[in-house]
């Protein structure tokens, strides 16, 4: 398979919830780039399509992203590159990727949501 990406993903495990019109979903975010990042999600997407989503951070804060798909399989995720990213997502995205290579590859940084 060809390496298309422009930057190299990182294996991250973070919660993340995502929108699409008038549904809301959860997925989790199994890598991460500069660029953008893959869905773990049963939600519906059709290549092209503008997803809104936050990703919890390991500190407990939430970075909103915006994507566009790129890639789906129907059932089991998609992958999005992300559009319009201000400073402070690009900054927050920074220190994430940084953190996922510092915790090397035996590692995954994690960030899950807990349900009371």
């Amino acid at each position: 398979m060809d390496e298309r990406r422009a930057k190299p993903r990182l294996s991250v495990s973070l919660d993340a919830v995502w929108d699409l019109k008038e549904d809301r979903h959860t997925a989790k975010v199994t890598d991460l780039s500069e660029g953008g990042c893959y869905l773990d999600s049963v939600g519906e997407v059709l290549t092209g399509e503008i997803v809104a989503f936050r990703v919890l951070l390991p500190d407990g804060d939430w970075l909103y992203l915006e994507g566009e798909v790129r890639h789906h399989r129907a059932g089991v995720g998609f992958g999005v590159q992300f559009i319009d990213l201000d400073d402070q997502q690009r900054e927050k995205l920074h220190l994430l990727l940084r953190l996922a290579k510092e915790a090397g590859p035996s590692t995954l940084i994690s960030a899950d949501l807990v349900e009371d």
